[in-house]
């Protein structure tokens, strides 16, 4: 199964973002848009992954020693693709996510879990292959949520849908 240990948001933040996504929407051509339900921050992407070891991810989890903390996200991107953009929100740097991220990857690292080196860009992805007509203007306010725990997901297509489920989570 396709795993990743994310954040999830509570539904006022949700509809915070879906405001600017539908922003976005209105000003593309094309573009595969998140649904509401699976927008999510990533913190470690582990991929497919046997059954067996998820005991190892909970327990890799379970050492998070950090707080609760406020998240801000207050800017935008986009990440170019030939196919066309990825657009995102970014969050404000915050040391005690980038601490738990670096946590978590170096503890999965040590039970033997193969973890992407590249560095960490926190941000929920709104769209896939955006092509927009123009520059797109959109009205960005900051949206603040607090992060209280965190969750392993698994990714699987339902009826041919990408949905995401939590079978895990650790309260901070």
């Amino acid at each position: 199964m396709r795993l990743f240990i994310a954040i999830n948001f509570e539904k006022s933040v949700i509809d915070e973002i879906i405001a600017i996504q539908n922003q976005l929407r209105n000003q593309a051509v094309k573009g595969n848009f998140t649904r509401e339900e699976n927008l999510h921050l990533t913190l470690v992407f582990l991929g497919a992954i046997e059954e067996k070891k998820i005991d190892l991810i909970e327990r890799a989890m379970n050492e998070i020693t950090i707080p609760s903390f406020d998240l801000i996200f207050n800017k935008m991107g986009h990440f170019s693709r030939d196919a066309g953009d990825i657009w995102w929100i970014g969050a404000e740097e915050n040391q005690f996510l980038f601490d738990m991220q670096k946590k978590l990857s170096a503890y999965l690292s040590k039970l033997g879990f193969s973890i992407e080196r590249r560095g960490f860009k926190p941000h929920l992805t709104l769209g896939r292959e955006v092509i927009l007509r123009e520059k797109p203007l959109i009205s960005l306010s900051k949206i603040s949520s607090r992060v209280s725990k965190i969750y392993l997901m698994k990714s699987e297509r339902i009826n041919g849908k990408l949905t995401y489920t939590a079978i895990y989570t650790k309260e901070l």
